[in-house]
């Protein structure tokens, strides 16, 4: 089915609650990523990252353009294979699983696509059922009171469930796939970009229903992103990439791993710039960068 990219724009926003406190973990590791390595074809996106993310964590991956962060959070619900290393959920290998057996850990996570990826031949209503009419045997009554129940805990009137995605705002769809990603109560919740494209008081409005969904739910939260506010304001952990083209060889893609709170007491420069958006010595790269990449053109024509 096709996907909307039409936008109309809605006045209606969620009243949002005081940022919530971290939530507890109970020590139990949910995610772990094992020496995890993609590449395709000869560019290698990710090297060697090993990850532990215990219940209850909210982590940020965070990194500019490139870094891996995406194909990092697809391996994470085995929509993209690593070329080595392994992917658990739960102490289970997702890549030794059957499709049957894939299909039902999935329905322990919610996934949030950075443009929502809701159907656009259906109505809001049904976009958010889809999920209880796939995976869960209910009737029409128990289905719609969750649809109406997770459409307010994202702040949206029930007079939306009517609508199609190309009658609502981006915002707006944005919290349609939060409240989808919620139907099935999962365990795990990963967002890609979840503030991408919005005006700053709609991305607030993003990281306060994240917030929420945390003080409600007992969720383990994922979230990649470039947004220094989203990162640093909704989740206790900061993990960033780099760019492998970037690195010296051997050197480490994760540059940092630790507390939210300390990220701008991190030691490696580049760590310090990403935060403070800092272009730093990144210009004088990227012009050599271009250099190089014309050069090897050129020496390619005449070669």
């Amino acid at each position: 089915m096709r996907r909307s990219s039409a936008v109309m724009t809605y006045a209606t926003e969620p009243h949002v609650s005081p940022t919530a406190t971290a939530a507890p973990t109970d020590g139990h590791v949910l995610v772990e990523v094992d020496h995890l390595t993609v590449t395709f074809g000869r560019q290698m996106v990710l090297r060697d990252i090993s990850i532990q993310i215990r219940r209850g964590e909210t982590v940020a991956i965070l990194g500019e353009s490139g870094c891996g962060k995406t194909v990092f959070l697809k391996t994470l619900v085995a929509l993209q294979r690593p070329t080595r290393g392994k992917v658990l959920f739960d102490g289970q290998d997702l890549f030794r699983l059957s499709a049957a057996e894939l299909a039902r850990e999935r329905t322990r996570m919610g996934f949030v696509f950075q443009n929502a990826a809701l159907f656009d031949s259906m109505t809001i209503g049904e976009n958010i059922a889809f999920p209880l009419r796939q995976h869960r045997q209910l009737s029409e009554d128990e289905i719609q009171a969750i649809v109406r129940a997770r459409v307010a805990e994202v702040g949206l009137p029930l007079s939306v469930l009517r609508k199609k995605p190309g009658e609502i705002s981006g915002g707006m769809r944005k919290r349609v796939g939060l409240a989808r990603a919620l139907a099935l109560e999962p365990e795990l919740m990963l967002y890609d970009e979840p503030t991408t494209g919005l005006d700053p008081i709609m991305s607030d409005v993003i990281n306060e229903l994240i917030l929420r969904t945390r003080r409600q739910h007992p969720v383990t939260s994922i979230i990649v992103t470039h947004d220094m506010r989203t990162a640093t304001k909704v989740c206790d952990r900061i993990v960033m990439l780099y760019p492998l083209a970037r690195l010296k060889p051997g050197e480490s893609q994760i540059l940092y791993d630790g507390p939210a709170a300390e990220i701008e007491k991190a030691s490696d420069r580049r760590v310090i710039q990403f935060v403070r958006g800092e272009a730093g010595e990144r210009l004088m790269e990227m012009a050599r960068e271009e250099n190089n990449h014309a050069q090897s053109a050129e020496e390619s024509v005449h070669g």
